[in-house]
């Protein structure tokens, strides 16, 4: 890795000067935010990016800067949709992929949901670990074999994986009071723990994975967030760095946001980030400090036997609901 990059620097930053023509991404949640940079970044370095979404006629819109960037570089963007809250969904989503039979260079697990109300997929799980995590772990792994050789999976973690580890026993919550952000940090954990856990099992083909926190940013994930309580949670997290002795934490424009998932999909070197947590476009130290606001991965979230433990487990639960 020769270049330095950090919280400030953006995802065209991180791609300057780099070549993406004949390589293809794909990318999950590109309607907006985050996603939708991260599409539109590598479509304006000459890639072929694949981009998923909920509802694509509404999205068309939206993605209009993605096309115009592919259109001016020479790359290329399409849409499929993909509902990660319903396993059939993620089955015809990740069939028509393969159908085509076009490798991928990567594959950046964008999506996801914030702090929801109690709900529950279509397949009855948790409405946060179902999609954040489950819906990811069936579409990745069914596509999987589209993935080349020395290709990269980067799994969009959070720093909110500091809250709380996952819950094999209950990923549900059927058994306890169900807490928004305990179960937002808890899929945010899962997401990290398959990202090694997928590591470890495709190394052999040169492929690495990695989870990346992309750092915090005013996009719509947190929608069902109240304005008062948004602001509540900047004052919490404030006060905890505070108390801590940490810097104050800053929000990132999105562009910055996004500078950490085009930097491990397509420009650090796969193997100093395979089975990692990153964060500010390097590898994240660990921190095990109970500070859910600090920066740095728990080691819980790198746990390989924990992660091998939660790769059966969710094995199971998608058997069950088929």
């Amino acid at each position: 890795m020769t270049e330095n990059f950090g919280a400030k620097s953006t995802a065209d930053d991180v791609l300057h000067g780099v070549d993406l023509t004949g390589r293809r991404f794909l990318v999950t949640g590109t309607s907006s935010g985050i996603g939708l940079e991260t599409a539109r970044s590598l479509a304006a370095h000459g890639a072929s990016v694949v981009g998923t979404v909920r509802v694509p006629a509404k999205a068309d819109r939206a993605t209009a800067s993605v096309r115009e960037a592919a259109a001016n570089a020479g790359g290329s963007f399409e849409l499929v949709q993909l509902d990660l809250a319903s396993l059939r969904s993620v089955i015809t989503a990740a069939d028509e992929i393969l159908s085509d039979a076009t490798a991928f260079d990567a594959i950046i697990a964008n999506a996801g949901v914030m702090a929801t109300p109690l709900g529950w997929t279509v397949d009855g799980f948790e409405l946060q670990f179902g999609t954040n995590h489950l819906g990811h772990f069936a579409f990745v792994n069914r596509i999987a074999p589209l993935l080349a050789d020395g290709g990269r999976l980067v799994m969009l973690s959070s720093q909110a994986h500091r809250v709380s580890d996952v819950d094999l026993t209950d990923p549900n919550f059927k058994a306890q009071p169900y807490d928004p952000m305990v179960a937002y940090g808890r899929s945010k954990t899962a997401n990290t723990l398959f990202a090694v856990a997928f590591d470890e099992r495709h190394r052999e083909r040169g492929i690495r994975g990695a989870a990346v926190m992309p750092g915090n940013s005013l996009t719509d994930l947190p929608r069902h967030f109240a304005e008062e309580d948004l602001q509540k949670l900047f004052d919490t997290v404030g006060k905890s760095r505070a108390e801590a002795g940490l810097p104050p934490g800053e929000l990132k424009e999105i562009p910055q946001a996004a500078a950490t998932s085009v930097w491990a999909a397509a420009v650090a070197d796969k193997d100093e980030i395979g089975g990692r947590y990153l964060e500010d476009c390097a590898v994240a130290p660990i921190d095990d400090r109970p500070i859910p606001f600090a920066d740095g991965a728990r080691a819980y979230a790198l746990d390989a036997a924990k992660a091998g433990q939660l790769w059966a487990k969710s094995e199971d639960l998608i058997a069950a609901a088929r």
